[in-house]
Order: structure tokens, then C-alpha cells, then sequence
């Protein structure tokens, strides 16, 4: 067969349209998914991911899906339809997360978890979070120690379908029940909320006057129910959070909040591009599924090294 220059002409302009599209839809493109950037800890988390993809050259498309598992199913589609080459997601839920990692994973378009576990093992590449078990347990040493082993107390939980909201919960008790004399008198979930905690505090503290401590499950709920004392004239009560967010730091230098648990969110967030980077490129993070990374216990000793969810 002949091969005339009509017939290069044609196939080469066959392969400027095959290869469009692939360019067009963003080949280098990586999507950061999490909660609200209201709460500075997703915020961290996003930034994190974002400067450190960036920095390895990759497109970033940055998206919140607020906590609503259908809001996070649309987000999922973006992503796919843009062309993602891998996902950072910080997730809405431990089960409705399952299909839409599933669904990525079946499109091409592997999953790196921060922060938040989900169900199933094998769908996704990553899986990296804090170590909350042993977080909340520090935390619970300390306010255990704060509280000089006695007295009433409340704890605020964050959301249930949060998995992370039961095992700091489970690490608390698995500490605190060890001294009878600290009595648990309110427990309730503020959902992660500064809103919700500064109100549940203020129906807590009318029910208990006479309670000593709060621990809480992440720092925005701390600040909540320290709003909430301070504005009823008990800033005598002692509270514990667990994130280690800049406000709550600033809190801890003023003589306000007592402590918290930091858990890396900014280089956690690195972490998992920096997987997503290899697993492009080799096939392989090189790391296990599942990756713990140790909590640090933040006081006045060490509150003024904190800088955005990272010890300077």
C-alpha cells in the first residue's frame, strides 16, 4: 500500500484530535476534597495538599463537601469528569464514603484518605490518620491530672457517624473510668461545632453548676464551651481539646483552655500527596494501606511552638 502525504497529513491530524482532549481534561489535575474550611483543622488539611501538589506540579481543583455524604457523591463526579488523576479526601462518613472511593477506583482514579477511615480496606490506596486512640488517651492523662483526680465533668462528642468521634471518646474513658472520683455528669454530641458546643455548655452548666471539667472531642467544640464558661463567669472550669488549632493555642497561652492533643492535619495532608505523587509514577506508595501517625499532648510548656496544626 502506498503511503501518500494526503494519508500522513490525516493521521496526524487524527492524533491532534485523540491527544486534545487528554490535555484539556487537566492530565496532571489532583482534587482536594474535604470538610468546611470553616474549621481551621479542614483548612490546614486543604492548604496543605494543595501547595505541597502544586509544588510537585500538579493542577489542584480544591472542593468541601460539608459533611453530606450526597454533597461529597457529587464531588466524587466533578472529579471524575475533570479528569483527576488521584483524590485527597478527608471523608463525610465512614460508610457513605464507601461507594464513591469504589466508583473512583473503578474510573481509574486512585484515593488517598487523610484524617478520617473509612470501612472497607482495599479500595483505597491510603489511608493515613492520626492516631486518635493514643491522642485521646494523652489528653485524658492530663485532664485527669488538671482535675486532681476528682470531680464532676462533661464530655462533648463530636459527630457519630464520625469514626474518629468514638475511638477519642473510647481513649478518653479507657483513662478516666480508672478513677471513680471523676464523675461524668453530661455527655453530648456538638457535632464538631463551635455553635452547637457553646449551646449545649450553657444547658450543661444550668443542669450541673457545680462541674469542674470539660473535655472535649476536637478544639472548635472546645472553644465553644470555653465561650460559653467565660460568659457565665466560670472560667475556673477546666477544658481540654484535642486538634491543636491556633485559636485554642492562643487560648492556652492567655491562661483560658488548659490543653490539647496536636494531630499533624498540615503534614499529614503533604503525606498524602506525596504518596499520590509515587503511586502515579511507580505504581506503588511503597507504605501500607492503613498509616498511623502519632498525636502530641500541647500545654503552656510547648503551646507557643504550635503553628497551624505543626510543631516549629
Amino acid at each position: 500500500m502506498t503511503i501518500t502525504r494526503r494519508t500522513l497529513l490525516a493521521g496526524a491530524a487524527l492524533a491532534a484530535t485523540l491527544l486534545a482532549p487528554a490535555h484539556a481534561s487537566a492530565k496532571d489535575l489532583i482534587a482536594i476534597i474535604t470538610p468546611s474550611h470553616d474549621n481551621p483543622f479542614f483548612k490546614a488539611e486543604a492548604e496543605g495538599a494543595q501547595k505541597r501538589a502544586e509544588a510537585l506540579g500538579y493542577e489542584t481543583l480544591v472542593l468541601v463537601h460539608d459533611d453530606d455524604p450526597n454533597k461529597q457523591n457529587q464531588l466524587f463526579d466533578t472529579a471524575i469528569a475533570r479528569g483527576a488523576k488521584a483524590i485527597i479526601l478527608d471523608n463525610a462518613g465512614a460508610d457513605a464514603t464507601v461507594a464513591p472511593v469504589k466508583r473512583a477506583k473503578e474510573a481509574g482514579i486512585p484515593s488517598f484518605l487523610i484524617d478520617r477511615e473509612i470501612k472497607e480496606t482495599g479500595i483505597a490506596v491510603s489511608q493515613i490518620v492520626s492516631n486518635n486512640y493514643q491522642g485521646a488517651q494523652l489528653g485524658a492523662e492530663e485532664f485527669v491530672r488538671l482535675m486532681g483526680e476528682e470531680g464532676k465533668y462533661a464530655e462533648l462528642l463530636g459527630r457519630e457517624a464520625d469514626t474518629n468521634a468514638g475511638i477519642r471518646s473510647a481513649g478518653y474513658h479507657d483513662v478516666i473510668d480508672q478513677y471513680p472520683d471523676l464523675e461524668m455528669v453530661a455527655q453530648q454530641s456538638a457535632n464538631w461545632s463551635q455553635t452547637e458546643a457553646y449551646e449545649k455548655m450553657e444547658t450543661i452548666l444550668q443542669a450541673n453548676p457545680e462541674i469542674k471539667g470539660v473535655i472535649s472531642g476536637n478544639d472548635t467544640m472546645a472553644m465553644g464551651a470555653w465561650a460559653a464558661l467565660k460568659a457565665a463567669g466560670r472560667t475556673d472550669v477546666i477544658v481540654v481539646g484535642f486538634d491543636g488549632s491556633n485559636d485554642v493555642r492562643d487560648s492556652i497561652l492567655e491562661g483560658g483552655i488548659k490543653a490539647t492533643v496536636l494531630q499533624p492535619a498540615y503534614r499529614q495532608a503533604e503525606i498524602a500527596v506525596e504518596q499520590a505523587d509515587q503511586y502515579l509514577k511507580t505504581g506503588s506508595t511503597g507504605q501500607d494501606e492503613k498509616q498511623l501517625m502519632d498525636c502530641i499532648l500541647i500545654t503552656a510548656a510547648n503551646a507557643g511552638d504550635l503553628e497551624t496544626f505543626s510543631l516549629k
